[in-house]
């Protein structure tokens, strides 16, 4: 069983920046429930909007894909040894005020073009609340 949880999320001026985690915890000692094998998503849900994926990156941290949305503003990354996956979330806008999710998913075969649809992920954070004021 793999249970992820956000931090990171705060009140932020327009065009700030803040650092968003997932850290993964109470992993089994067997090497199937390794982090390293798990692909990584962040996802946004705005008040009465659906969840929308920006930013996947595989098991091996050698692939990403984000969202139009994000693009060129958001960097994901992950530190295998700390079991953290990172967003880095520059020139931030109003319009990114979400609650911030990271699922995960088992996956030795990074399919790119799914990584972004929340039906691929099956460990769920309880998010944390980015809010960018004009």
């Amino acid at each position: 069983q793999l249970q992820l949880s956000e931090a990171g999320g705060d009140l932020v001026q327009n065009g700030g920046s803040l650092r968003l985690s997932c850290t993964a915890s109470e992993l089994t000692s067997a090497s199937v429930s390794s982090f390293d094998y798990y692909a990584i998503a962040w996802f946004r849900q705005a008040p009465g909007k659906e969840r929308e994926g920006i930013s996947c990156i595989s098991s091996s941290a050698d692939d990403t894909r984000y969202a139009d949305s994000v693009k060129g503003r958001f960097t994901v990354s992950r530190d295998a040894a700390k079991k953290t996956v990172y967003l880095e979330m520059n020139t931030l806008k109003p319009e990114d005020t979400a609650v911030y999710y990271c699922g995960a998913r088992f996956s030795r075969i990074f399919v790119k073009s799914r990584c972004l649809m929340e039906g691929e992920y099956v460990f769920w954070g309880r998010g944390t609340q980015v809010t960018v004021s004009s």
